[in-house]
């Protein structure tokens, strides 16, 4: 499944002059966390959260002095955050973005290894296209059983694997995917059980794959020998 199955294209966005204050007004009534910060050709140029204006509304640290000043300071970027009074200011930035094209598996990644709530979705010119979201992907997960076995069979199966759907059979019951049946080559057979485990859904992938042709020691055979020379 791609990013641009799940976004929302709808997406609420402020430019870099918006008041700090508009800012909060508009995370409050929409509910929302966090907002992407454009330009006039809707470029990402950073995001502002309620974690950003939560500095501003902090406020200032005690400041202590020497070496415990230094270890205990937010630096640069927080005092700036401090003194902001709009979202250029306030913003995150730069902001981290993913494309339209890319797979589900690759947000989910991002947004665990950054703890972050939120992608702004862009296209290969780096402009706004949607926004997708924790809850879209737990969305993504939750869906059923028909669908998921739908994903393997046309999007891993077919498309990228390239595996003609013969001696095959696909099963999905809870999330948890069972795939039985015969393949022409061994790296067909590994393969698959570990992009099923990709589609969103999936709880878990059984295999018992068999195969006709060990391609693996057919490549290993055909690699040429380097002769080693002899030690002086």
């Amino acid at each position: 499944m791609k990013i641009c199955e799940l976004m929302t294209e709808d997406v609420i966005v402020v430019r870099p002059e918006t008041p700090l204050k508009e800012v909060a007004e508009t995370l409050a009534a929409r509910r929302i966390s966090g907002l992407p910060v454009v330009d006039a050709k809707r470029k990402v140029l950073g995001v502002v959260s309620e974690a950003d204006i939560l500095v501003k509304e902090r406020g200032p640290e005690p400041r202590h002095e020497g070496l415990l000043g230094w270890l205990l300071g937010g630096g640069a970027a927080e005092e700036e955050k401090l003194l902001a009074r709009t979202a250029g200011e306030a913003m995150t930035a730069p902001a981290i973005t993913i494309e339209a094209e890319t797979h589900v598996s690759r947000a989910a990644r991002l947004m665990t290894e950054k703890r972050i709530k939120r992608l702004p979705v862009v296209d290969s010119e780096g402009a706004l296209v949607g926004i997708v979201t924790r809850a879209d992907l737990v969305r993504a997960f939750a869906r059923s059983d028909a669908a998921i076995e739908r994903e393997i069979k046309d999007d891993v199966i077919r498309r990228t694997l390239w595996i003609e759907n013969g001696d095959l059979d696909v099963r999905v019951e809870d999330g948890e995917v069972r795939l039985a049946g015969k393949l022409q080559r061994r790296s067909d057979a590994e393969l698959l059980p570990l992009f099923a485990a990709r589609v969103p859904g999936v709880v878990a992938v059984h295999s018992t794959l068999r195969w006709e042709w060990d391609d693996s020691k057919a490549s290993l055979e055909s690699t040429p020998r380097v002769p080693i020379p002899p030690r002086r």
